[in-house]
């Protein structure tokens, strides 16, 4: 059954020329995306929102941080401000 779920390949690149592709199901991501985003914003935003939980997570939900790993959450939280709108606290409900 699965085989009759198309899926959508996304190419993601970085300034040092790096790549990989990753697929996913295309109906999963037409789900997931708001309004008339198109696929590559809505897995954007779903990979900005994962990297803002994990980098929370690790600060204050793990066990022990860094000021360095302090710095990087507190920048991708920024990010998240700056793509969003709001904080990733009002997003989520999520306050400490």
């Amino acid at each position: 059954m699965t085989d009759d779920v198309d899926t959508i390949t996304l190419t993601i690149s970085t300034d040092d020329g790096a790549t990989d592709e990753v697929a996913l199901p295309a109906g999963l991501v037409d789900l997931l995306a708001e309004g008339d985003q198109d696929s590559a914003e809505t897995v954007g935003d779903i990979a900005l929102l994962s990297f803002a939980s994990r980098a929370h997570h690790f600060v204050h939900h793990g066990e022990g941080t860094d000021p360095e790993l302090e710095a990087q959450e507190e920048r991708i939280m920024e990010l998240f401000e700056e793509r969003f709108g709001q904080t990733f606290a009002e997003a989520t409900g999520h306050q400490h």
